[in-house]
């Protein structure tokens, strides 16, 4: 299974900036573009380059393959405002925390509370990640004690100097 990220970094699909340009969503996907979606297995929407016109079409679409969705929100707002089209995951991420080494559930843990009981009480099958700064399994372990479900990490891996090990110590403590 392959993850498509969509508005993350420049190195991403140019879909965000058509999604937010123009109106006629067939228009949006090219036939290239749709049979690589079918191809993949989950699709990340962030929040920055995505507007909430986009991702609802995207989300349409996502739904139609049979996709899974992980829709990155930057606050509590995004939050209530994107839990109501019923993503499979919100992943909660302070911008100014991303690849910072400061972890999201060491500087802001009410945020993941919050997020964590907004998604509980929305009654759908959204689940909650939290990413954003996350460096070790203490980490890791203090979002899931805070409600999320599971993590959402890159730069944690990668800038670490043993990938192997930074993984293993995330997996272990998720169970």
């Amino acid at each position: 299974m392959s993850v498509i990220l969509v508005g993350f970094s420049a190195n991403s699909f140019v879909a965000c900036t058509i999604l937010n340009s123009l109106t006629n969503w067939v228009k949006v996907f090219p036939v290239t573009f749709l049979k690589y979606l079918q191809n993949a297995g989950t699709v990340i929407l962030t929040f920055s380059a995505i507007s909430s016109k986009g991702i609802d079409l995207l989300k349409l679409l996502l739904t139609k393959l049979k996709m899974i969705s992980i829709l990155c929100v930057k606050d509590i707002a995004e939050v209530k405002k994107y839990v109501k089209l019923n993503p499979d995951y919100i992943a909660i991420e302070p911008p100014e925390l991303i690849g910072s080494g400061k972890a999201v559930s060491k500087e802001k843990p009410e945020l993941i509370a919050k997020a964590a009981d907004i998604v509980n009480k929305s009654k759908n099958k959204t689940k909650l990640l939290c990413g954003a700064g996350i460096v070790s399994g203490e980490d890791v372990a203090k979002a899931i004690e805070l409600g999320s479900k599971g993590i959402l990490v890159a730069s944690g891996i990668i800038k670490s100097k043993d990938w192997n090990k930074i993984i293993s110590e995330f997996a272990k403590a998720l169970v």
